[in-house]
């Protein structure tokens, strides 16, 4: 295992998180939606308003489906390093390892980024990954439109496929990623500290869902800047506004800050599928979205203008400075 094989960590490295001595929130906080209740599409846009985040629970998804996947994507970070780096291509997508991007984020973090629209074939020995792959985001696509139509319901806007149609558009810019957080031993020599799996960002696309192992660390801020640690659930998803959501609602819904920090024992293995729209389409705020006499927070951009000046920042910078309208465009 390629972060693993170092013979000791040299912590200059990696970024690291000072304890902040500020009171834990309490886990109760964090809103738990069932699908299945007829009041859902209101508590999606509650807990959307408030936290940019929710965990959603009897979604239908079948647990085997993630526990395979699970699975399948240990068996593949288990494989040698050699075997690993097959899947390692020339651009950003395939594996990767400690770095994140490439404008010097680091974390102690070995991944998958693939195309979801379509899954790619990147390597021979990786084809009962693939197809268990394909079988979970064919299901957590599904899911993430569902999610996205109880949001215009619950927003009363028409139709009901005004945000759904883009995520589900033939060229709809989608990705999946596993993430895979090996323990990390030499934590516990570091007294205090934790050590960052993933740093301090917020997803850019519309919609995150996640899914995880049992296993801690998954971190979300809330609106007053306290740190809430989110216990697992390995038959829930996570869900996350992304920027562009945040944009077509026009601030009324925020993008939720996240992070992930190491365990000194545990590994912990996520699975996220990041919902965008086609290169080509605009984002600005949908018009019933906007209160009479309400102007728009951000200007118009196309996806692909969000997502080319997004790659060029570090993770924990605010991308949509830019593209609000009291600040000046740099695109």
């Amino acid at each position: 295992m390629v972060v693993l094989s170092q013979p000791a960590l040299d912590l200059e490295k990696y970024s690291l998180l000072r304890s902040t001595g500020k009171p834990a929130a309490s886990a109760a906080d964090i809103p738990e939606i069932d699908l299945s209740d007829p009041n859902a599409k209101s508590h999606v846009v509650k807990a959307c308003e408030e936290f940019g985040f929710f965990k959603l629970v009897n979604h239908r998804v079948p647990v085997e489906l993630m526990t395979k996947l699970e699975d399948e994507s240990l068996c593949f970070f288990k494989l040698s390093q050699s075997e690993k780096d097959k899947a390692r291509p020339p651009d950003p997508l395939g594996y990767g390892s400690k770095n994140i991007g490439s404008n010097g984020d680091k974390g102690w973090i070995e991944y998958l980024l693939l195309n979801a629209n379509p899954l790619p074939l990147f390597s021979q020995q990786s084809d009962s990954f693939l197809s268990a792959a394909a079988e979970y985001v064919t299901a957590v696509k599904k899911l993430s439109g569902e999610v996205v139509e109880l949001i215009t319901e619950g927003l009363k806007i028409e139709p009901k496929n005004a945000i759904s149609r883009l995520i589900n558009d033939e060229k709809a810019d989608c990705y999946f990623r596993v993430n895979h957080y090996p323990p990390c031993p030499e934590m516990q020599a570091v007294s205090g500290r934790n050590m960052i799996g993933f740093g301090e960002h917020t997803d850019p696309q519309i919609i995150s869902l996640l899914r995880s192992n049992n296993s801690t660390g998954l971190q979300i801020c809330r609106r007053d800047g306290v740190w809430v640690s989110v216990p697992p659930d390995t038959t829930a998803f996570f869900v996350n506004v992304g920027d562009a959501l945040q944009v077509m609602t026009n601030g009324r819904f925020k993008s939720v800050k996240h992070k992930v920090v190491a365990d000194s024992s545990k590994e912990r293995v996520s699975m996220i599928y990041f919902g965008g729209p086609p290169l080509s389409e605009k984002i600005r705020p949908l018009s019933q979205v906007l209160a009479e006499g309400e102007e728009s927070l951000y200007k118009e951009f196309t996806w692909w203008e969000y997502k080319t000046a997004a790659f060029k920042t570090r993770l924990a910078d605010y991308r949509l400075g830019a593209f609000e309208k009291s600040q000046k465009s740099t695109f």
